[in-house]
């Protein structure tokens, strides 16, 4: 379809979706709709099939994930478009919709930003007049946990936290690449994983000049996980988001602009709540991590030696012609991992991890900067606070093995006054904030400090 008749789609619809569970696969169908006529789209998810056939109740309660996940993971190709009028396929209660508003406005914030669309910011989805039927509860709080894995510290934190706790997690991913499988064979649990096919037509449009840009791909995939979970009779998903995650980037026409909202406090409670009910499930998700900070997490970890040869944090490395190469070293997350593990652990430990010394390449400067707040805003990346960023420097400034590195010396000299101040009186080791997790998860961590 010609660019230009995609500017004039005025709606977007979600025809359905089916699942056969003989297979795994559910199929969610959409349309974008307008006076040129539409644009169809399938996607395809798989869902591992556990080795039992599902309940009656079983699949019940999945079919309402489902229907949550259906909605969701149309924000992938609402985007092409972005018309003004998101019409959704069956009635929903106030929670379920509070939801899905905020996935299509506060998740694609960074995107109407980038597009200057503001009219997304405003989105209000039309949802069909009608009852909807309460879920039959489901208790799944004392089953094993389903522990999301994407091969970087955060979530080896946390696997490694319930695994210790005793609570026999259950590794999951979606569409795992070969860093996730290098983690999952480390950690030597069996693993989980679900796959997930976008429509190839996205593609095709988005190489034509379709709108395009970041969605809330974490609230898609947990969705995915919670499905899973179900179907296989485990308990709740278990995240690694932490504090900072709900940290905005900056605020835009009134509105913040998070590139983590999907990994953020305000989403994890919107689906807590939407998945209670909608599903009926009594404790579907939570982050283990929300009341830490990156630097904390990365100090639990710099304890955990047994990943050093697999983890990874960078997104830019799953995209490299060799395979075993694990960092780029050359983007946001990798230079923001690398300042926050570097105080933690021996210098030759974290350059082993990373192939390279970051700290002693002067041509990551400027993106440094960018990270302590001295120049712009905070990189649209998963990295953490800016002052998070200045503390971990004024740590490496006071280790011997890292005083007189290039970067170290130049950025000291760079960081303001103020910030210096701010960073003296920094919580970032101390717990808190607000989270979900249950109290019989508090234990986990303990385990690790």
């Amino acid at each position: 379809m010609p660019n230009e008749q995609l500017r004039r789609m005025d709606a977007f619809t979600f025809p359905s979706y089916s699942i056969d569970l003989a297979t795994g696969e559910a199929l969610f169908d959409y349309a974008l709709t307008g006076p040129d006529g539409e644009q169809r789209f399938t996607e395809v998810i798989t869902l591992p099939l556990p080795a039992d056939p599902p309940s009656d109740e079983t699949v019940a309660t999945l079919g309402r994930v489902l229907e949550l996940l259906h909605v969701v993971a149309g924000v992938s190709y609402y985007k092409a478009a972005a018309p003004p009028r998101l019409v959704l396929p069956a009635p929903l209660g106030t929670a379920a919709a509070e939801l899905v508003t905020a996935v299509y406005t506060k998740g694609l914030a960074e995107y109407a930003y980038r597009n200057q669309l503001p009219h997304v910011l405003q989105l209000r989805p039309e949802v069909p007049a009608g009852e909807v039927a309460p879920p039959r509860v489901y208790d799944d709080s004392d089953r094993r946990p389903l522990s999301a894995v994407g091969g970087g510290k955060d979530s080896i934190v946390t696997l490694e936290a319930l695994r210790r706790a005793g609570f026999e997690p259950v590794p999951f991913s979606v569409n795992p690449n070969h860093v996730i499988v290098s983690v999952n064979e480390a950690s030597g649990l069996p693993a989980l994983a679900a796959r997930r096919r976008l429509d190839p037509v996205l593609f095709d449009l988005n190489a034509a000049g379709a709108r395009n840009g970041h969605i809330p791909v974490t609230a898609i995939n947990s969705l995915i996980a919670v499905a899973t979970a179900v179907l296989h009779g485990l308990g709740p998903v278990v995240m690694s988001n932490e504090r900072s995650a709900s940290d905005p980037n900056l605020v835009w026409n009134g509105h913040e602009i998070n590139h983590q909202w999907s990994k953020g406090v305000e989403a994890e409670g919107l689906l807590r709540a939407a998945l209670a009910e909608h599903a009926g499930l009594t404790e579907p998700y939570f982050s283990l991590l929300r009341s830490l900070s990156e630097l904390h997490i990365a100090r639990l970890f710099a304890a955990i030696d047994r990943y050093d040869a697999v983890v990874t944090s960078c997104n830019a490395a799953f995209k490299l012609r060799d395979a075993s190469e694990r960092w780029c070293r050359d983007c946001p997350k990798c230079r923001f991992v690398f300042l926050a593990m570097a105080p933690f652990m021996p210098r030759e430990r974290v350059v082993r991890i990373f192939g390279g010394d970051l700290l002693a390449d002067t041509a990551q400067i400027p993106g440094y900067r960018e990270l302590l707040g001295v120049d712009g805003h905070k990189p649209f990346e998963c990295v953490g606070e800016v002052e998070e960023s200045v503390v971990a420097l004024g740590l490496l400034a006071g280790q011997d093995q890292w005083r007189d590195a290039p970067v170290v010396r130049a950025l000291v000299d760079a960081v303001p006054g103020s910030a210096w101040s701010t960073a003296a009186d920094s919580d970032v080791f101390t717990p808190g904030g607000p989270n979900h997790v249950p109290p019989a998860y508090h234990k986990a961590l303990e385990t690790l400090t």
